[in-house]
């Protein structure tokens, strides 16, 4: 049997350290900075996993490392899923709409294998394999340390969705809902919200968009940030995330939401926000 590609990190050394010793170290201070949990995970798990979803956000540890450790940190908490389904941004428009990865993801901890089984069951139309929507895009590789920290031996499916428009994004759903059904899958979207504006234009536009995401209804959160025009890079993705888990019962439950001003003085600034999609009864 072919062994499958592997995908080397591309932005290590840009977005977070490249060597695993000063990775290691500037991971744990995300957990302990004060704009996140400000503690490092627990070593203890409950043997329940409520968290069927998470979003966090992508860019530069340094500016929203500290938000995204908020839902590490809950998932680190419970029992660990079996595979996990990263929802990711196409920033460069490359290769396919909807481009599942078949590679094996490395990185600077090392290698992040593919669930071949769940890759299988997702890989049909709209969605594809195509590694070259991957190459280079950081969006879902700089999740995959906080995975390698919080997880034993995470196995993943990564896929990345180009923006379009909501019909497309729900057929890209509705492969996603049977692809997860019967299988413990833990998701994850990856979004940053507005980009380049005022902090207090952030804060604003951030939170329609924040509103319209909690009441889980896709439509709601699409049509939201078109017509506030809320410069939110993962619409797609998590506008995906909303359909395809839209017929279980879950609640939103919003941990931190920040920007990159909190990390360094900067006139316009990006927001970030770090959120749970949980269920009242344990998973199965």
């Amino acid at each position: 049997m072919t062994s499958p590609p592997v995908r080397p990190p591309a932005v290590a050394g840009q977005f977070y350290p490249s060597d695993a010793a000063e990775l290691a170290h500037v991971l744990e201070r995300c957990f302990l900075d004060q704009r996140g949990p400000g503690e490092l995970p627990v070593r203890r798990r409950s043997p329940e996993r409520r968290i069927r979803a998470i979003v966090v956000p992508h860019a530069g540890w340094v500016y929203s490392g500290a938000i995204a450790a908020h839902a590490f940190a809950s998932v680190a908490a419970e029992r660990p899923p079996e595979t996990v389904l990263l929802l990711g941004v196409n920033h460069r428009g490359r290769g396919a709409r909807a481009a599942l990865s078949g590679a094996s993801w490395e990185t600077p901890i090392g290698p992040v294998p593919t669930d071949r089984e769940l890759l299988s069951r997702l890989t049909s139309s709209p969605l594809e394999v195509d590694e070259i929507a991957h190459a280079t895009e950081h969006s879902l590789e700089v999740e995959l340390p906080f995975l390698e920290y919080v997880l034993p031996k995470p196995q993943i499916v990564a896929l990345s969705v180009t923006f379009g428009t909501l019909r497309f994004l729900h057929e890209v759903a509705a492969v996603v809902r049977e692809g997860i059904r019967g299988r413990d899958v833990l998701l994850l979207a990856s979004t940053d919200f507005s980009h380049y504006v005022s902090p207090e234009e952030a804060k604003k536009k951030d939170r329609l968009a924040l509103n319209a995401l909690a009441t889980r209804r896709p439509e709601e959160l699409y049509e939201t940030v078109a017509e506030a025009q809320i410069s939110m890079c993962g619409i797609a993705p998590t506008t995906v995330l909303l359909a395809a888990l839209e017929e279980e019962p879950l609640r939103v439950r919003e941990l931190r939401w920040g920007h990159s001003g909190e990390a360094e003085p900067m006139r316009e600034v990006v927001g970030y926000a770090s959120l749970l999609f949980e269920s009242d009864r344990p998973l199965g």
